[in-house]
């Protein structure tokens, strides 16, 4: 290779083992940072704020660095220029009265479950993770992985939920309002099964606060740390995290530092 292009091997092999240069670190960081923010505002935020978002954070970058990466990325916001929105005439319909309150505690197992969707980089895609949660234990009950976000994906998450847990006609499950979740299909399937259905108010992520806590977790701990590079590296890391690590290790500071599991044997 050295001699078909004409370079010295003693040169390419100083190239080849030197360390990534100082600014090399900074764009690598910087990579980082961004699709993480991106992802963290759920692409509706484009250069301009996710830069000041950075610079406000104390990493120091211009308009147009973001631009570049967000270029070489193929990523942009969705609320950009070039994004045409329709107005959303059911944004009110089927819409559920919030039982929860914000009560996030349950003295029983499968009285109050909470559900979300967030979104998760994989190489130049979204992957989506739905998830449920019993308040009772924090444990992750059902969960579902799929590259587009419909009301099969929250519906499949629920589906291993109730088969695994198997409880009884009253069981509160809480969400946002998102299109998904007001999705006729997927309250049927719920009531047929004797969930009831909750939602938090219109923009208050207060609401769901437990779940949107799991999801930063997740993040902080495996998604952010792991950066993925295929669909099927997510979706066994996501598992190991959900059924290994989280449900059966991970000490959890509102149980007295148990895990949900162990939380769960101890109050059978």
């Amino acid at each position: 290779m050295c001699r078909a292009l004409d370079v010295s091997r003693g040169g390419y092999y100083r190239w080849f083992e030197r360390s990534p240069s100082e600014r090399a670190k900074r764009r690598e960081r910087f990579e980082q940072l961004i699709m993480r923010t991106y992802a963290e505002y759920r692409a509706r935020y484009g250069a301009v704020r996710i830069a000041r978002e950075l610079n406000e954070l104390g990493s120091d970058c211009s308009v147009n660095y973001v631009a570049d990466i967000m270029s070489k990325k193929g990523i942009k916001a969705r609320n950009g220029k070039s994004f045409k929105y329709s107005k959303d005439v059911a944004a009110m319909t089927n819409v559920a009265d919030n039982l929860l309150r914000r009560d996030f505690q349950s003295d029983t197992a499968n009285r109050k479950w909470v559900t979300d969707i967030t979104y998760i980089w994989v190489k130049k895609q979204w992957l989506y993770l739905a998830t449920v949660l019993d308040l009772h234990s924090r444990r992750i009950v059902g969960w579902s992985l799929d590259t587009t976000m419909t009301e099969v994906l929250i519906t499949n998450a629920l589906k291993m939920a109730f088969k695994s847990r198997r409880p009884t006609k009253g069981l509160i499950v809480h969400s946002d309002r998102g299109v998904q979740y007001r999705a006729y299909k997927y309250q049927d399937f719920m009531r047929k099964h004797g969930g009831v259905p909750s939602m938090s108010r219109q923009g208050n992520c207060w609401d769901n606060a437990v779940m949107e806590s799991f999801f930063s977790r997740l993040k902080v701990e495996l998604i952010y740390a792991e950066d993925y590079q295929s669909l099927d590296e997510a979706r066994v890391g996501i598992f190991e995290y959900i059924e290994v690590f989280y449900n059966r290790k991970r000490r959890h500071s509102a149980l007295g530092y148990v895990s949900p599991v162990e939380y769960e044997q101890m109050a059978s």
